[in-house]
């Protein structure tokens, strides 16, 4: 859904990667930086209570999260290690952001609409790792699994928008809701890559002759 702002945000960051590259910034360094203010962001402002201001700086460097590759490209430095260390610490700040909103469903509220919170918002953070695993997973063995309806974009925006304009009344329970369909989305994204995998790689599809991967 969000795929074709950050194309535009390339763009626009082309200039300020110039920049850095002049300088002698790295793609790794940017890389690990913004996975280190995204998660101090995520945990020291969501279970707080500063909930807009936590969701609008997330969100502001969630548009980063190109930068790096704009950087690597113009520098010629693209390759699989920094394909590796960007998606590894996508999977943290990523965690971060959804244990802040645990955090802050523990701290400041109660009842049913605390439990629930806390379990869709858990139920977020694990099948939201999920979801680019079986992506990776797919492609160690020979299958492409780019399908889903939730994106990792898509997830930190749906989850951050209500995060954020609960502290201006939104109701709680919206967020719970949102958080529980997000998800059931992320749910479905997983089924739905496992299913292009098995048309793929599945008894029938033409692999008789390859040796069996292990499994674990």
């Amino acid at each position: 859904m969000f795929s074709r702002l950050r194309s535009t945000m390339q763009a626009v960051f082309t200039p300020l990667a110039r920049a850095l590259m002049r300088r002698g910034v790295s793609p790794d360094a940017v890389t690990i930086a913004g996975t280190v203010v995204v998660t101090g962001l995520a945990l020291g402002l969501l279970p707080t209570g500063h909930l807009f201001l936590g969701a609008l700086l997330i969100g502001v460097f969630a548009l980063f999260d190109s930068l790096d590759g704009v950087l690597a490209r113009l520098s010629g430095r693209t390759g699989p290690w920094g394909a590796f260390l960007d998606s590894t610490l996508d999977r943290v700040s990523d965690g971060a952001v959804f244990t802040g909103i645990a955090l802050w469903f523990l701290l400041h509220t109660d009842g049913a609409v605390q439990t629930w919170g806390v379990i869709a918002t858990l139920a977020c953070l694990v099948l939201g790792g999920v979801v680019p695993y079986a992506r990776a997973r797919a492609e160690s063995v020979g299958a492409d699994a780019h399908v889903g309806i939730a994106e990792r974009s898509d997830r930190l925006v749906i989850a951050l928008v209500p995060t954020g304009f609960v502290q201006f009344g939104l109701p709680v329970v919206v967020l719970v809701v949102v958080l529980a369909l997000l998800a059931a989305a992320s749910l479905v994204t997983v089924v739905q890559r496992i299913g292009a995998v098995h048309r793929q790689l599945g008894p029938g599809a033409g692999s008789a002759g390859e040796p069996e991967v292990a499994r674990g």
